[in-house]
């Protein structure tokens, strides 16, 4: 090895120690606070980060570029010095590990459902591809830090339309502290968590006729009632998002619904018998693109599930939680592709959307 690269490795060496004693150390930060969640078996089986981050590897000569994702619709975002997630040429979704059990549990999660025997290979494409964990530079400028590596789920699809869905009338769970579930049902009574048993966290909608997105601002989604969500989920699938001045088309919606609704409807007829795991405030992605089914009659449409790090174990219960949520959607979803929705929204009133 020549002199200049054992110099570059000493180097990462002593920033990936430095960064891994900051991991540490926020960690044990933030598992004193009142926001920890309690690990729960089988993931308690599993190498938590602290003695499996041994088994991080960096790639000392990978020059992948990695960016700000350009389709992520909730969630933190990598913008103005904060911390969020990344995405390469490759496809793959660098997510930071969250501080405390939260990152604990969502990797444990991935390890426990990549190896699970139990869970049936035609329900694992409705999840992301697990790649493993490494040190990746956070977007926060605080240096190396450990990030889940996952598939990008809309890396292979081009202007896709995306939308994340929140299922579950309730985001908290009975071990939580006082204090999270105090938070968790003010956002779930705020929302229409409780009264549909989903909420829309954020979207974006590709409309081919002005080659530009509609992404409406959080403020908005949080604001959305009932016939709020369902002109929503309307839009998703129409041709004329940023027409105002017109009630959506739903032009799309035979193709993608009656596309994604299989999909559903396929992940429901294993909730209704899979005791494994409760995905407590997990979300639903549906994405599509609106070219290909605009010319090919194929929108590609798929469902995803993310977000895995308050997952427990089901101690042989099933997730009714996620269940009733799922089978909401579904009806909703329904209602829309079969155009049994219209009657009783032209009895009210259609209030003007733009997001902004």
């Amino acid at each position: 090895m020549h002199g200049s690269q054992r110099r570059s490795t000493v180097t990462v060496c002593i920033q990936r120690q430095k960064s891994l004693r900051l991991f540490h150390a926020r960690r044990l930060r933030s598992e004193s606070d009142s926001d920890s969640f309690p690990l729960s078996p089988p993931f308690h089986r599993l190498p938590l980060v602290r003695s499996s981050i041994t088994e991080i590897t960096i790639l000392f000569n990978n020059a992948v570029n990695k960016k700000v994702p350009d389709h992520q619709v909730a969630g933190h975002r990598a913008i103005d010095g904060k911390l969020g997630p990344l995405v390469d040429d490759h496809g793959r979704f660098y997510k930071p590990l969250q501080a405390g059990q939260r990152g604990s549990i969502e990797e444990a999660f991935y390890k426990s459902f990549a190896t699970n025997v139990k869970v049936p290979d035609h329900v694992r494409k409705f999840f992301p591809a697990y790649h493993g964990t490494q040190l990746v530079q956070a977007t926060d400028g605080s240096g190396l830090l450990p990030h889940l590596v996952l598939e990008d789920v809309v890396a292979a699809h081009t202007n896709a339309s995306v939308i994340d869905i929140k299922i579950g009338s309730r985001t908290w769970y009975p071990q939580a502290s006082d204090r999270y579930i105090q938070k968790s049902l003010d956002k779930d009574r705020n929302s229409t968590s409780v009264a549909l048993g989903f909420r829309l966290s954020g979207l974006q909608v590709y409309e081919s006729k002005r080659s530009e997105y509609w992404k409406p601002t959080k403020k908005f989604m949080k604001e959305l009632d009932v016939d709020g969500v369902r002109l929503v989920l309307r839009k998703f699938v129409s041709t004329n998002v940023s027409d105002d001045s017109s009630k959506p088309d739903c032009a799309l919606a035979s193709g993608v619904y009656g596309e994604i609704l299989g999909q559903l409807r396929e992940l429901k007829a294993w909730l209704e018998v899979q005791t494994i795991y409760h995905f407590n405030s997990c979300s639903v992605l549906i994405l599509y693109d609106e070219q290909s089914e605009l010319n090919e009659k194929n929108s590609r449409a798929e469902v995803k599930l993310v977000d895995f790090a308050h997952v427990m174990e089901a101690n042989g219960v099933i997730d009714h939680n996620f269940l009733g949520g799922l089978c909401s959607l579904i009806k909703f979803i329904s209602d829309i592709q079969t155009g049994s929705d219209e009657k009783d929204s032209e009895e009210k009133s259609c209030a003007t959307i733009n997001g902004s």
